[in-house]
């Protein structure tokens, strides 16, 4: 069984400042650092730290070398990825003293897959596999269409939220995740118990998994219904800290764990990875994890 996953890769560049610029504000930053990044690619590593099988599927350009050496180095199979005759995608992150983030996001190459590019890569997976992706990418659409003809589990991350999301084929879904704003776009509701009560009647066969930041993380499927508080760790920089659950969720819920373990352990992953800066860089591996747990 393996998990592939068409997703973003982008060239991180991220700044240290005092607070997160206001409009109109110019504010001067103590530190720069241009580090690997894409919800896509740091749900990869975050899947193949936690010993998932992972293939690493999408685009990215000339200059998005150092992108597939830090995917190889972790651990994923990059032979799907396409490189196209665009920039790879960029985003541009701040990251405040209380390590709360704003990031622009330059999709780049991450809008250079097409049905024919989806349909190529999906030929060598099947019913047994599990298939992951995000809003970050294009052709969203047919890759969820393509999985569900090939009887793939399907896990959307549905970020960012954009106009076209309620024309997406989702009732392919097996699992969606989606943390209070997606969530909320998709209920019509702000209230996690209401969120969580819609997103079930309009997808009765998926598993939804709503997650909180500091209030925590839902689990809601046709036979469980779990709670997973927060744990306790000094925030240093939150960017990347909801893909790093998704990749430790997804590699356990695929393996056959139980919600409520998978939970703990994507929670257990999350808070740590949020004491340390960066996004990829801060992902632990499942040896980290097991002794954070046991310092709680």
């Amino acid at each position: 069984m393996h998990i592939l996953n068409f997703g973003s890769l982008n060239i991180d560049e991220i700044y240290r400042v005092p607070h997160l610029v206001a409009p109109g504000e110019t504010v001067s930053c103590a530190h720069r650092q241009i580090q690997p990044g894409g919800k896509g690619l740091n749900q990869s590593i975050a899947l193949a730290k936690a010993g998932a099988s992972v293939v690493h599927a999408g685009c990215v350009g000339e200059d998005g070398g150092f992108l597939r050496d830090t995917l190889t180095a972790n651990g994923v199979d990059i032979s799907h990825l396409n490189t196209v005759d665009v920039p790879s995608g960029r985003a541009v992150i701040q990251v405040d003293d209380k390590g709360q983030n704003s990031i622009v996001h330059f999709p780049g190459a991450n809008r250079c897959l097409d049905a024919h590019y989806v349909r190529k890569v999906m030929t060598f997976f099947g019913p047994s596999d599990w298939i992951l992706l995000q809003n970050e990418i294009s052709g969203v659409g047919d890759i969820l269409e393509i999985a569900a003809e090939r009887g793939m589990h399907v896990a959307f991350n549905p970020s960012p939220i954009s106009s076209n999301l309620h024309s997406l084929p989702l009732e392919t879904v097996s699992c969606l995740l989606v943390n209070e704003v997606e969530g909320a776009a998709l209920s019509g509701s702000s209230r996690p118990d209401v969120m969580l009560e819609i997103l079930r009647e309009k997808f009765p066969r998926a598993a939804i998994v709503l997650t909180l930041g500091g209030d925590g993380a839902y689990y809601a499927d046709s036979e469980h219904t779990v709670y997973q508080e927060a744990l306790p760790a000094v925030a240093v920089d939150t960017t990347g800290a909801g893909d790093v659950f998704t990749g430790y969720l997804l590699a356990s819920l695929s393996s056959g764990v139980l919600p409520s373990e998978a939970m703990y352990t994507a929670s257990l992953a999350a808070a740590l990875s949020i004491t340390k800066p960066g996004a990829s860089a801060s992902i632990p591996s499942m040896e980290e994890v097991i002794e954070f747990a046991k310092t709680l």
